[in-house]
């Protein structure tokens, strides 16, 4: 598995990103986060749901959509925890999309979508802002 491709997590989360990962990857730490590699390299499948899901814990899905409960009622939180903030990710709605035209057709869209027009940088599911071009990013 290409690094794109790992860093799509099973519940939706494109972790290249996210400000944890997107810090990591510059060297720095901001307030309470730590940098993050992402919730595959890190062998924990998926941060957010492993614990409480029995399929990912052991394997048995790779993506959410992929289980018959989709959405399950910790994704519904999580999208909903997501939405309140207005973080620019939907869990459900990046499942379907995934489901829809594939993983790597995905990170294309999402390349696109978080891809600076300024500078070429990445621009973060958290704050909205270029990490390379935006003050303090």
């Amino acid at each position: 598995m290409n690094e794109d491709r790992e860093l799509v997590a099973p519940c939706g989360m494109n972790c290249r990103y996210c400000e944890a990962h997107l810090l990591q990857m510059r060297g720095k730490t901001k307030n309470r986060y730590r940098g993050c590699a992402g919730c595959r390299p890190r062998n924990k499948n998926c941060a957010f749901i492993k614990k409480r899901c029995e399929k990912l814990h052991k394997q048995e899905i790779d993506f959410c959509y992929e289980c018959e409960v989709f959405p399950c009622d910790n994704l519904v939180k999580l999208e909903e925890r997501y939405q309140k903030r207005g973080w620019d990710c939907s869990f459900i709605g990046n499942n379907e999309r995934i489901r829809e035209i594939g993983l790597d057709a995905f990170i294309e869209e999402q390349k696109q979508h978080f891809t600076c027009p300024k500078c070429g940088g990445d621009i973060c599911i958290h704050s909205g802002k270029c990490f390379d071009c935006s003050p303090s990013g």
